[in-house]
């Protein structure tokens, strides 16, 4: 066997140390909860993001549901993909589109109140352990549905239930109410180069 190197033993004394700090750090957290995760930013991904932690939690056996907000009724390619886990994932789109296309705020509120009295449902149903909000914050943010009745809605949801709200200008008060905050930075896009839109990739 060759002799370790001084080079190599310092390096192992201070992975050694990384680990225990590291060990001692995550031991010391004891608290189990619901999470309110909130995706937001310029940046590409709020979205998608957030199906990927609901593929982690399809993995782990827990029922989910999705409840989309500004969206049309289109077909994408992960709803297309969750529906094959049948009634493990229960998916409402409700939206009629982005406001520049209803061009009504009427239809957009009442588009919103729709989804939103959906989630609520899901948020009741105790069988559901993780739920995604796709877009509230632009629901949230056109005002097209009441922060405060939101937030409470939140604040008083069952213990065990995680919460992933999506979409750009999340409100600072739901910023302060949550667990988690992402926030995409856009950095690049193909877009801006003249790209469309592709599924697989946009869709």
């Amino acid at each position: 066997m060759t002799p370790e190197t001084d080079e190599e033993a310092r390096h192992k004394a201070k992975m050694a140390n990384r680990k225990a700090a590291q060990d001692a750090e995550v031991a010391a957290k004891t608290i189990e909860k619901g999470l309110l995760i909130v995706h937001t930013g310029k940046g590409k991904g709020k979205s998608t993001a957030a199906f990927g932690l609901l593929l982690r939690a399809i993995g782990r056996g827990f029922r989910c549901g999705v409840v989309q907000f500004g969206k049309g009724a289109w077909q994408t390619g992960e709803r297309t993909a969750i529906e094959r886990f049948g009634d493990q994932v229960t998916w409402h789109t409700l939206g009629e589109g982005f406001t520049w296309e209803t061009q009504d705020r009427a239809r957009d509120v009442a588009a919103a109140e729709r989804a939103w009295a959906r989630a609520t449902e899901l948020m009741e149903d105790p069988s559901i352990q993780l739920l995604i909000l796709d877009e509230l914050n632009i629901s949230l943010r056109y005002e097209h549905l009441d922060l405060d009745r939101i937030l409470a809605a939140f604040v008083s949801r069952r213990p065990g239930l995680h919460v992933v709200v999506t979409g750009r200008n999340a409100k600072p008060e739901l910023i302060e109410a949550a667990d988690l905050v992402t926030e995409m930075t856009a950095v690049k896009h193909h877009f801006a180069a003249g790209v469309k839109a592709q599924a697989g990739i946009e869709f």
